[in-house]
């Protein structure tokens, strides 16, 4: 919370936010408090920033065509890239996760994911550009369990808590209420679409405020990487995802899932889909009011705005 306050520009002390969430909410206060005593003993060293970037991926709201992906860098702990997209995919996140936290701060010295193969994109390049790194001694990637992916695997529980868990319950009773069915392809694409969009939003919110809070004993997260990785990269070293893509399957001739896609698109034309946009639009023109609700067990505004996008997406398409 004070991080977020302080990303929003106001600066108030940690005491005296404690004490009014104290009152707003004690139950939470008291889980939280007892949850701060649980210490994990499992050591962690990075030697400044640009030394491991870590990757990971979130599929809390899996079911609904949502899938969350974070980098982390390991000395600061700032969160410097994040993407929400439908299913898994290479390209989206090489071009909105690595790509962009590589132009933005730097080359990392060592990437660390776990063994899934929607990464694939991102280890390529990393090893292409191994020579541009600082300390090349450092193995350019090293693929681990998703448990021993520290630096991000602490920061789930936050972005479940704050953005998944509250759209995952509205869903998930209006799948027991039998008001939708996953069964069917253009309900899953409406509410991938949706789900994707509310979420992301709070995903940023939840970005911000780490990145602004107070790390005991360490910093703050945006201080602690002002000054980025020790080096420096041009972006024309860094392909957009279609041409790295391209280059990944001729080298080693595989195919990769282009496009993410989470049931089935219903619209035949561009102008059937901006009409139904439009729609929804003049009912919702700020969808961030269904994330607040949502996130306050108020659960009815994004229920309702789901059937709605269901009713326009079959009028249009």
């Amino acid at each position: 919370m004070t991080g977020y306050l302080s990303s929003m520009g106001v600066r108030a002390g940690e005491c005296r936010v404690g004490k009014i969430l104290k009152e707003i909410n004690q139950p939470y206060h008291e889980l939280r408090r007892q949850g701060a005593r649980n210490l994990n003993p499992v050591p962690y060293h990075a030697e400044c920033m640009g030394h491991k970037l870590h990757l990971d991926q979130n599929e809390k709201l899996g079911m609904f065509g949502v899938t969350h992906v974070l980098a982390v860098d390991g000395y600061s702990s700032k969160i410097v890239g994040n993407a929400t997209m439908p299913v898994k995919n290479n390209l989206v996140i090489y071009e909105e996760v690595y790509r962009s936290a590589v132009v933005k701060h730097g080359m990392w010295d060592q990437l660390r994911v776990d063994h899934g193969r929607e990464f694939f994109m991102c280890l390529y390049m990393q090893e292409i550009l191994s020579g541009h790194r600082h300390n090349l001694s450092r193995l350019p990637y090293l693929q681990t369990t998703s448990t021993k992916n520290l630096r991000v695997e602490r920061l789930w529980p936050e972005v479940n808590c704050r953005v998944n868990y509250p759209l995952k319950q509205a869903l998930v009773h209006m799948l027991d209420q039998e008001v939708i069915s996953m069964e069917d392809n253009v309900t899953k694409f409406c509410i991938s679409n949706l789900t994707c969009q509310v979420s992301q939003i709070g995903l940023c919110r939840v970005v911000q405020s780490w990145n602004a809070h107070r790390i005991p004993g360490r910093g703050i997260p945006n201080e602690l990487a002002a000054d980025g990785c020790p080096a420096k990269i041009s972006p024309e070293l860094l392909p957009s995802a279609s041409v790295v893509a391209s280059m990944y399957e001729q080298e080693f001739g595989s195919s990769l899932t282009w496009v993410p896609v989470f049931g089935t698109d219903p619209f035949s034309s561009e102008e059937d889909r901006c009409h139904a946009e439009q729609d929804f639009a003049e009912n919702y023109p700020d969808i961030s009011l269904l994330l607040n609700h949502a996130v306050n067990n108020d659960y009815a505004p994004f229920q309702d705005a789901v059937l709605h996008l269901l009713n326009v997406t079959q009028r249009y398409a």
